[in-house]
């Protein structure tokens, strides 16, 4: 795993951070999730590199790779 993702219970409530940052890997994905560009995400936050960025990602693929069993749900229409 990548040094540039940490976790500290005295930062942002331990929730992953990208190192040096209260930037959260959740706050991260959740742009790219909703469709800002990688350009629009670090305008944002101009202490983000790229490699935080790919930081993050790989952060989050390891994540879910752990056994267990995300239910989901659709809305009704």
């Amino acid at each position: 795993m990548t040094a540039r993702i940490v976790s500290d219970p005295a930062v942002m409530m331990g929730k992953p951070v990208i190192a040096g940052t209260r930037i959260t890997v959740e706050s991260v994905l959740e742009r790219l999730a909703a469709g800002e560009s990688e350009a629009q995400v670090m305008a944002a936050h101009p202490r983000l590199t790229h490699e935080d960025l790919l930081a993050a990602l790989e952060f989050a693929a390891h994540a879910l790779r752990a056994d267990v069993v995300y239910p989901m749900y659709r809305q009704a229409a």
